[in-house]
């Protein structure tokens, strides 16, 4: 079947205008990115997508919503775009409200776009890969600075304007990956971790990525959960009052939150946080396996609730609130969530 061009998309897309961006795209067999790129010179416009040129001018907008998602999960957090870092492995976006983990790399496509609606226009710049998915989004409020959307539009829009991408096929979710003639050696170098952010080069040290390691550390390392546990740590957390952080990512972008959930929502196989700055929405029904993680850092014991799809995908990681807050509560919510079974080598 010849993919559909865009003025067939667009034609499409009035038939069904309250349709979901995403599955409108998904029902026509076309990417997020190619329905947005078939309104070009309408509603939206190309911009670029280097965090370096975008970022500081959405921090110049002021109070937005920041957006990053992946399969089984959706971050949304308002706030404003303060303290970009820019790096040569991956930016950052350091404000109290939005923290994101930037990898340039994966920012290939950008536009800027701008719909009428009965409250007046809705405007947002949404990023994507070389795919044509979905990295990150940015939704003005009503009080953002729209007075700053022309000067926006005049310096990051790009020469060429085209209605139609070019995309790279997608890249598949990395399976898990264990060695457990190495689980050993992964324990005694788990066991000299100084810092959270040591494991990935870790388990790679030894042939493993994320999820193929946890697999295989067994206690008190890491303990597989019941899928459940997700639910019931967001009902722990918010009962009790305890602030957390919860990373929600995809390979071009993690949002954290770092603060209190309050109102947790089950709706159908969907579990939402609907808090006023801050909402998350999870399909539980996604969740295949979930694990209580151990690592040792210099400043204390670090314990963690990680959640992963069917495929390896990594969905969301909940955290203790570290910030002058003691983890004692938090840490006895993960201890005393339900085993599934001992991760043994």
């Amino acid at each position: 079947m010849a993919k559909l061009g865009p003025d067939q998309i667009s034609a499409l897309r009035t038939e069904t205008p309250n349709a979901r961006a995403r599955d409108f795209a998904a029902s026509l067999g076309i990417t997020e990115a190619d329905l947005v790129a078939a309104f070009v010179g309408t509603t939206a416009t190309v911009v670029t997508a280097d965090p370096d040129r975008l970022l500081p001018w959405i921090g110049r907008l002021g109070e937005v919503m920041a957006l990053t998602r992946n399969e089984s999960c959706v971050h949304e957090r308002v706030g404003t775009y303060l303290d970009y870092r820019s790096g040569a492995h991956g930016a950052m976006v350091l404000g109290p409200e939005i923290d994101l983990r930037v990898f340039a790399k994966h920012w290939v496509h950008a536009f800027a776009v701008e719909e009428a609606s009965p409250d007046g226009p809705k405007r947002s710049l949404q990023v994507f890969d070389a795919a044509g998915d979905a990295v990150h989004k940015v939704h003005l409020k009503p009080q953002s600075n729209h007075a700053l959307w022309p000067d926006l539009l005049a310096n990051m829009r790009l020469e060429g304007q085209p209605q139609t991408l070019t995309l790279s096929p997608r890249r598949p979710v990395d399976p898990a990956r264990a060695n457990r003639d190495s689980t050993p050696a992964l324990r005694a170098a788990w066991d000299r971790m100084t810092d959270t952010h040591q494991f990935i080069g870790l388990a790679k040290d030894h042939g493993m990525n994320r999820l193929g390691a946890y697999r295989v550390a067994g206690a008190p390392y890491v303990q597989r959960l019941e899928p459940e546990a997700v639910t019931l740590t967001l009902t722990q957390v918010a009962n009790a009052a305890i602030p957390v952080m919860i990373f929600v990512g995809n390979a071009g972008c993690i949002q954290i939150h770092g603060g209190p959930v309050d109102r947790i929502v089950p709706m159908g196989p969907w579990i939402n946080v609907m808090d006023p700055r801050f909402n998350l929405h999870l399909r539980a029904d996604r969740i295949a396996e979930v694990y209580a993680v151990w690592k040792p850092t210099r400043t204390g014991d670090v314990f963690s609730v990680e959640a992963f799809a069917a495929d390896g995908e990594l969905i969301l990681q909940i955290f203790g609130y570290r910030k002058d807050i003691p983890v004692a509560p938090w840490n006895a919510v993960v201890r005393a969530l339900p085993r599934l079974q001992e991760v043994s080598a």
